[in-house]
């Protein structure tokens, strides 16, 4: 009987499919290009093989082809019946995550993984801060994805892909220890991953080594391919670790040649997200406001996304429309999201509203009413998804709204509250206000 890498027992009878399928489930763990490819030919070498089909499906999902991802799942679902409980169990998440059934996804995930803990692609669906419990709008869900993690690490012990992934979510709670042993024993096994160097960055941002993060990405950039899932968002990093050094032009030459949402490789909610939070966090660091950039970002954001329905993409959009001074469209955009709230589909509350009231009250000049939104929602900022560094724009916002409000005591007593690792960030007017 063939396995996959990680010793579970797989349909196909024929060797050649079983590695292009292991080799395309590890192109999209490391996310890298070429997954598509790979389980193609698992399925030329046997076309009855359903877990390629899967694979193939969900690596158009990532791609944003969602007619090519219907179209493979639905061959999947036609050769499901002879697979193993296994590979039946597999298929029944995929296909509640295809159909936009998150809550049932990963209800079903937790079942898969407390019998086939090792199925990795199954595990990668919730294992990150971009997956199903990163992304829940559920409060506590940072100690969450650690809770659901920490049990799995024994079925694990130091494989490459878990480690990276376990790190990063505890160096999201402060862990940084336990996180560094993890992801450097990770970038050390399989250099070519992604991830792991995504969890890399992230964790120098939690510790405040703005110039190893900056080394890194820079040693570690050229050697990934440009069409790769995390090119864009890792330069994003890249280019926030530039402008808490104060290399502004540095980041913006970043923005315009890796990550602007015209030229990013990555999902549609990212390119809008890596976009918009680095032009207003340029703006809160002093650089005057590009309109040219922001109108194109609002008709990316009006193509793209046309209704609300995920968190994190949603409060960008609010940011685009609040940066272009479209308080007509900012409001309608809140509004069908308080419906959303109303009808218990959107299980992050009221925390985007508030907070894209607040981006509209800091771009009108009102403060005083930016903060008043701002710092009642502050102890659940969670919820409004992503990691803690993207989700810390909230409280640069907060910093400069004290600054320009003349309320340099509350500034300094935000900052000394924040956690030590990025204590500071890169507001102009800080250094008058700082004792």
């Amino acid at each position: 009987m063939l396995t996959d890498r990680y010793g579970l027992a797989v349909s196909t009878t024929v060797g050649a499919a079983r590695d292009a399928y292991i080799e395309g489930v590890d192109l999209l763990l490391t996310v890298y290009p070429g997954a598509a490819s790979s389980f193609e030919r698992a399925i030329a070498a046997d076309p009855g093989f359903a877990l390629a089909h899967i694979g193939k499906a969900r690596a158009f999902q990532l791609a944003g082809n969602l007619a090519a991802m219907r179209e493979s799942f639905a061959t999947a679902l036609s050769l499901d019946d002879g697979g193993s409980a296994r590979e039946r169990s597999h298929i029944e998440v995929f296909r509640h995550l295809f159909a936009g059934q998150a809550v049932a996804a990963l209800a079903a995930i937790r079942v898969h993984v407390d019998t086939w803990p090792r199925d990795a692609l199954v595990l990668s669906l919730a294992a990150n801060q971009g997956g199903l419990i990163g992304m829940s709008g559920l409060p506590g869900r940072e100690q969450g994805l650690v809770d659901f993690l920490g049990p799995l690490a024994p079925h694990y012990g130091e494989d490459w892909w878990f480690e990276a992934h376990h790190g990063m979510a505890l160096s999201e709670i402060g862990e940084h220890d336990a996180a560094r042993a993890k992801i450097e024993r990770s970038l050390a096994q399989v250099r070519r991953n992604a991830y792991g160097a995504h969890a890399f960055a992230h964790l120098c941002y939690e510790t405040g080594e703005r110039d190893a993060g900056i080394a890194f990405m820079r040693e570690w950039l050229p050697s990934y391919d440009r069409n790769g899932g995390l090119f864009g968002h890792l330069n994003w990093h890249l280019g926030l670790f530039e402008l808490h050094a104060g290399n502004l032009e540095a980041g913006l030459q970043l923005y315009n040649d890796a990550f602007s949402a015209d030229d990013h490789r990555g999902a549609v909610h990212q390119k809008l997200s890596d976009s918009s939070s680095f032009l207003w966090r340029a703006e809160l660091a002093g650089h005057p406001r590009d309109h040219a950039r922001w109108a194109k970002l609002q008709d990316y954001a009006r193509e793209k996304i046309p209704r609300p329905g995920f968190s994190l993409a949603d409060w960008h959009v609010a940011l685009a429309f609040a940066a272009d001074g479209n308080d007509a469209a900012l409001e309608a955009w809140v509004k069908a999201i308080e419906e959303l709230v109303e009808a218990g589909r959107y299980p992050s509350g009221s925390t985007i509203p508030t907070v894209a009231r607040a981006f509209a009250a800091f771009q009108r000049g009102d403060h005083d009413t930016a903060i008043d939104l701002i710092v009642p929602m502050l102890p659940e900022r969670e919820r409004m998804g992503g990691s803690r560094a993207q989700v810390d724009l909230v409280e640069a916002t907060l910093l400069r709204a004290y600054l320009n409000a003349g309320r340099d005591a509350e500034a300094r007593r935000l900052l000394a509250d924040r956690r030590p690792g990025p204590a500071s960030l890169p507001v102009v007017g800080l250094d008058q206000a700082l004792p």
